[in-house]
């Protein structure tokens, strides 16, 4: 077992202001492993984002299915980002993990680490009676025919950022604006889709998703802690604009 996996709930984070802090901690996380010392240790960031597309490494102008006028006219941002994948929606009832993790202690095996993300979702659906699954040459989490998480990751020396994204709850008619995941033909589902009135609340999926990726990436236990602890850790690396916090992980 691992030690401790230091979980965070940010509250409603810009997705810039999202990639700065976990950029931030990736490196200060880099840093303490090359000297060795302690340093932040690993990290699982939850940031409420507010409508967002991002496109990652294998994205392209082709996974849009609107123009970006009709994008600035509802005011979602398009943002081009380092992780994997091609391209997706975050935004309100939808669970953001952003896992910064040491995989150099993992055998630096970035196929395990993206299967056990999967796993860890799929033990969380579980617990309330979602069915899922993992699909065969496609990363992500699908419920029946349907997609019901996406993860996209990045490494930077051994380090992980970017992360998964779990429909909870969310509008998922802002997947019509693309094709998700750079795939055709696919629909999106949620756990509220899926369960109606019996569906969670979002915190209450938090708090389940971070204690089955912490057992499934082998940590003895998760911390909590508040989100002025990730900016205090960030600050000497990066200027980060402070705007809000969340620091219980039942909000």
């Amino acid at each position: 077992m691992s030690g401790v996996l230091t979980a965070c709930h940010l509250g409603p984070t810009p997705y810039r202001e999202g990639l700065a802090l976990q950029e931030g901690l990736a490196r200060l996380r880099a840093e303490s492993i090359a000297a060795g010392e302690a340093g932040p240790g690993d990290w699982l960031l939850f940031p409420d984002h507010p409508p967002v597309l991002t496109v990652g490494r294998g994205g392209s102008e082709t996974s849009l299915r609107v123009t970006r006028e009709a994008l600035e006219r509802l005011g979602i941002e398009l943002v081009e980002v380092s992780r994997g994948g091609d391209i997706t929606w975050h935004g309100p009832g939808q669970l953001v993990g952003y896992p910064i993790v040491d995989l150099a202690r993992r055998g630096r095996d970035l196929h395990r680490f993206l299967r056990d993300l999967e796993e860890a979702l799929i033990d969380a659906l579980e617990r309330w009676g979602v069915s899922a699954r993992r699909a065969p040459g496609r990363t992500g989490v699908w419920a029946g025919e349907e997609k019901i998480a996406s993860i996209g990751i990045a490494v930077r020396n051994w380090v992980s950022y970017h992360g998964f994204a779990l429909n909870v709850a969310p509008d998922l008619e802002f997947f019509d604006l693309i094709h998700p995941c750079g795939l055709r033909g696919i629909h999106m589902t949620s756990v509220a889709a899926r369960l109606g009135p019996r569906a969670p609340a979002l915190g209450e999926v938090r708090r389940e998703v971070a204690a089955m990726v912490g057992r499934r990436l082998g940590y003895r236990r998760v911390r909590w802690a508040a989100a002025g602890e990730v900016r205090s850790w960030v600050a000497g690396a990066a200027a980060v604009p402070v705007e809000n916090t969340a620091d219980s992980p039942a909000a």
